[in-house]
């Protein structure tokens, strides 16, 4: 070599070192950014006009469609072109969904684009917009039987886990993975590290959380949002449903026209193993994520909404507990609103602590999110508090007893009756609080003289004795006081759409970094549902089989209370409502019982922050007064009218 080109190639190798440097230079906003990144966060020094856009479709091994092939599943990939030619290796930030065709993602509901060419063109969300340029690869996976891919939808079973977990591996070199959905060029991911995080809400980020709960190498970190942890408690609670509908049902509305017609076998299998007997059947053993979590190696960072009525409660609450058991690195925000990303409620925070997430779970870089607040918690909206750890420190379960009209801290005596309506629900039984209705019983306590804080899941136990064969029972926690809250029953479930944009990233002709703003959409309301659980009578025994009950015969049962994080201010009352059938929340039994509880032999565990000690200034004495309710609840529970 001579000397210029040696002077030539010095000078070049300085040149790429320097770039590579400044991805992970100081702090800088950047002009098309809405926020501003923190000291050590990386910069956006990479083109994305110039980015490197393919798809690689992925062998999962699988024969879901029982076409004598192993199916393949389509990944689109788009990473920045410099550090490949530096010799550079980059992170994937991975969203693995059935909806890249069927019915979009995101407030805007973004669907893939392809070019005539059959390349990718637009990339749903702002992940690749934003992080592209900042030194990721962002992969879109279209789970198995959905869009460009092979085999069928199982809606949470092996064919959807392994569609994910295919590309994590080919990631890092243990999967086979082609140029063409049936040819024969391969193609490897020289250009990644192998580190990879996912992310994605509703089924997206079920995916991350099924993904992560089977150990994969590579997977570094998880960022479920609104998502499921077991599948049961999707469409059942304690032996109640949720819904009248199977996993069919999804199966069949997001699978592919090229596949649906190969599928039927499995779709059929999904409704048997789905009973709406409420039985805890091995379909929704192989799908409880839960039960997995002694092997999640991943750290996670969840988000969910306190009020949806989608993905129920339960679902974050019961995985954040199991991987606080297993000892993983972890992060938690909890919302005000239903079914929604923390992108459309909480935007600049959101994209700010995401990017430093990703930087120091993906790139290794040293900037102390993973010793900061473990939880936030939005208290009235866009008011948020945080806590260094969750439930909040000093939170102690306690057992309160039942009288009539009363919680207390003793024990508890005497019975009450309902009629189950099943015209009924939730919020007019708030609103009704104080009145005598047929349909409900309630426990309350009086005004309090200091803010109470529940954080955490609860249950409560009840002996019942039914007037019929079967029977659905409901409690819920609610704050009787007026509030002003996001209107989680709204058609934003808690935001407004807004018609201007802003811009998260760099935009090309066919993919724009800008998106419509949102805002709180707020009501006022006098009571609040904070917690809720349902369960059926017939399964007091244990979900593996449904009873048939003996009218005039006591059952107990024990049924948990969805994780909350809610403050009682002072001056409001906490009450316990248990009633029957919830309308638009669970589906009513065959009869309409009367029941009737023995207080003496009920409870309810409620983690209280402090413990119990505001609670004796905060019980009235037996046979005292309530006070009056100021307004009421209003509006009805609607079902959801889509997962995603």
């Amino acid at each position: 070599m001579t000397t210029s080109r040696k002077r030539l190639s010095a000078l070049l190798t300085a040149l790429l070192a320097l770039l590579a440097a400044a991805a992970l230079g100081p702090a800088a906003a950047h002009a098309s950014t809405g926020g501003t990144v923190r000291s050590g966060a990386s910069q956006p020094v990479y083109s994305y006009a110039d980015a490197v856009r393919e798809t690689v479709w992925v062998d999962t091994g699988l024969d879901g469609d029982g076409n004598g092939r192993t199916d393949r599943v389509a990944a689109d990939i788009v990473r920045p072109r410099e550090p490949a030619a530096a010799g550079l290796k980059v992170p994937v930030i991975m969203d693995a969904s059935p909806y890249y065709s069927c019915c979009g993602r995101g407030n805007e509901s973004q669907l893939k684009t392809y070019d005539a060419q059959g390349g990718p063109v637009q990339f749903p969300l702002f992940y690749d917009n934003y992080f592209v340029p900042r030194g990721y690869a962002v992969v879109l996976v279209d789970l198995a039987g959905t869009n460009r891919s092979d085999g069928c939808v199982d809606v949470g079973g092996p064919s959807d886990i392994t569609s994910a977990k295919a590309v994590v591996d080919w990631l890092n070199g243990r999967a086979a993975g082609y140029t063409s959905r049936t040819g024969t060029g391969t193609a490897k991911a020289g250009w990644t590290d192998g580190s990879v995080g996912m992310i994605g809400k509703s089924w997206d980020g079920t995916i991350a959380n099924g993904v992560a709960a089977t150990g994969v190498p590579g997977l570094r970190t998880v960022v479920p949002i609104s998502a499921i942890s077991s599948w049961y408690d999707y469409y059942r609670s304690d032996g109640a449903p949720l819904y009248s509908g199977t996993p069919a049902d999804l199966s069949a509305a997001v699978e592919s026209r090229a596949t649906l017609g190969h599928c039927s076998t499995v779709q059929k299998q999904l409704a048997a193993g789905s009973p709406a007997n409420g039985n805890w059947t091995p379909l929704w053993q192989q799908r409880d994520y839960v039960a997995s979590a002694a092997k999640v190696r991943a750290s996670v960072f969840l988000v969910h909404g306190l009020q949806d009525l989608n993905v129920r409660d339960i679902n974050f609450s019961q995985w954040w507990s199991a991987l606080a058991q297993n000892g993983v690195e972890r992060k938690i925000w909890l919302s005000q609103t239903g079914h929604v990303d923390p992108f459309d409620f909480r935007r600049t925070a959101w994209v700010d602590t995401l990017h430093a997430w990703f930087d120091h779970y993906l790139l290794g870089v040293d900037n102390g999110v993973q010793n900061g607040p473990a939880a936030d918690i939005e208290r009235a909206p866009d008011q948020w508090t945080q806590d260094r750890t969750w439930p909040a420190p000093g939170t102690v379960t306690t057992t309160l007893g039942l009288r009539p009209g009363t919680l207390t801290t003793g024990l508890g005596s005497g019975t009450a009756a309902f009629t189950d309506d099943p015209a009924r629900d939730e919020n007019a039984w708030a609103a009704d609080a104080d009145r005598s209705t047929p349909d409900k019983t309630v426990f309350a306590t009086g005004a309090l003289t200091q803010p109470l804080r529940i954080s955490g899941g609860g249950s409560i136990t009840l002996t019942v004795k039914p007037s019929t064969r079967s029977a659905r029972l409901s409690a819920v926690l609610v704050d009787l006081g007026p509030a002003t809250v996001r209107d989680y029953q709204a058609a934003g479930e808690g935001i407004t759409t807004l018609g201007t944009r802003s811009c998260w990233g760099d935009s090309t002709a066919g993919d724009s970094a800008c998106f419509l703003d949102t805002a709180a959409d707020t009501a006022q309301v006098g009571a609040t549902v904070f917690s809720r659980g349902w369960a059926d009578l017939g399964h007091y025994a244990g979900l593996d089989r449904s009873l048939t009950l003996t009218p005039g015969t006591a059952y107990p049962i024990t049924f948990d209370l969805a994780g909350t994080d809610h403050v009682v201010p002072a001056g409001h009352r906490l009450a316990l409502i248990v009633a029957g059938t919830d309308h638009g929340l669970i589906d009513p039994p065959s009869t309409r019982p009367a029941l009737t509880l023995d207080l003496a032999h009920s409870s309810v565990r409620l983690p209280l922050t402090g413990g119990p000690g505001p609670l004796p200034q905060a019980v009235p004495h037996e046979g005292a007064a309530l006070p009056a309710l100021t307004g009421g609840a209003g509006g009805t529970a609607a079902r959801p009218e889509t997962f995603r």
